[in-house]
């Protein structure tokens, strides 16, 4: 029999006791009480796939009609987004997740029933409903015109679920519903099956980028929701032998991430990303915060060379073809939580601020 799930991934149980309400949880919830629910079988591409009514379905950002062949094969035009490509998939799933977290949280938070009761209908509309659930693969992922009709790297479109098995998480514990987490559990199962063995899969794994980042940060939390042990340790595993030593060099850079057009974006993305496997690991009594490589390299160097960038983006002189977002993303609040040297970290995140999300609500509730 597998291991039960874990029950709260990115929070240890007294950091859940001990969370705060943010102040703009009340206008988070409202947002998303109403919001949805969401299906990938809501809203389908016009033809020219052969993806299933079931089947998520996205096109690549960068990709776009090429002028000297028009009807032809698209052409890459990388840190360029189309905005003419299907993205309702994307956007919905995205909307999915951030909805059931905020709805967790208020449950969690404010003792709120009908909030949780939403945030279980929307996971079973998404996932386990028999007229309305997804596929649990990822087959047909950023899609390119005339080229492919699913790529591996479209798992990267996937990381709202990680907000949405956080908040389940949460719900298991004050306001269980073991049918819809039962079902939803064995979705995960067959999802991170597929991540793990087949061919898109395996190629978005060892993309070498932040794709690989990424693809380990959701499986881990994939597979602490749903019970995968041996899919956990592998994710630890991962970090130690193949992410820090191919992406980070001892002196802080993230080489294949500077050679992007949007070169700090980029790399803050991908440290985030990193902070997020090291978050989960220490919650499963792992360090991998101060784990180096026999040169130097680990997340910790990482994180001082690139914070002087994020606090100031125009010293940047690699190329950023599109200024950053307003965000400045989580990793330093994520390091000052879990370090012994935790103030300066947490000041520089107090002092930025944290995503206007469902994420940022959590890292409110914790900060």
């Amino acid at each position: 029999m597998p291991d039960p799930p874990s029950s709260l991934i990115l929070l240890s149980d007294a950091e859940a006791r001990a969370l705060r309400a943010p102040a703009r949880l009340e206008s988070a919830r409202a947002r998303a009480i109403a919001a949805g629910p969401f299906s990938v079988t809501f809203a389908r591409p016009d033809g020219g796939t052969p993806a299933g009514r079931h089947d998520y379905f996205s096109e690549g950002p960068y990709w776009w009609p090429d002028p000297q062949n028009p009807g032809g094969p698209y052409i890459r035009r990388d840190g360029v987004v189309n905005p003419g490509r299907f993205t309702r998939n994307h956007d919905d799933l995205g909307r999915m997740g951030e909805s059931i977290l905020t709805l967790a949280l208020a449950a969690w938070l404010h003792h709120d029933e009908p909030a949780a009761r939403r945030a279980w209908h929307l996971a079973e509309v998404w996932f386990v409903a028999e007229a309305s659930r997804m596929t649990p693969d990822l087959e047909f992922g950023q899609a390119i015109r005339g080229r492919t009709t699913g790529r591996g790297i479209g798992l990267i479109d996937t990381r709202g679920f990680l907000w949405a098995v956080q908040g389940l998480a949460l719900l298991r514990r004050k306001y269980p519903d073991p049918r819809i987490d039962t079902a939803v559990v064995e979705w995960f199962r067959q999802f991170v099956q597929w991540m793990r063995w087949s061919g898109k899969g395996r190629d978005e794994l060892y993309n070498g980028n932040n794709h690989s980042t990424w693809w380990v940060a959701q499986v881990a939390a994939y597979s602490l929701f749903a019970g995968i042990p041996g899919a956990v340790t592998q994710c630890w595993d991962l970090y130690r032998d193949y992410l820090v030593p191919h992406q980070f060099r001892p002196d802080g850079s993230q080489p294949l991430e500077e050679a992007r057009t949007r070169s700090l974006s980029y790399s803050m993305m991908n440290l985030d990303g990193f902070a997020i496997i090291c978050r989960m690991a220490k919650r499963a009594g792992v360090d991998l915060w101060t784990h180096r490589t026999s040169e130097g390299a680990g997340i910790l160097r990482t994180l001082e060379y690139l914070v002087p960038f994020i606090e100031e983006p125009a010293k940047w002189k690699l190329p950023q073809i599109t200024p950053p977002g307003p965000s400045r993303g989580t990793a330093t609040g994520l390091a000052g939580l879990d370090l012994p040297d935790r103030r300066p970290w947490l000041a520089l995140q107090r002092k930025w601020g944290t995503p206007g999300n469902a994420w940022g609500l959590l890292l409110d509730g914790l900060l």
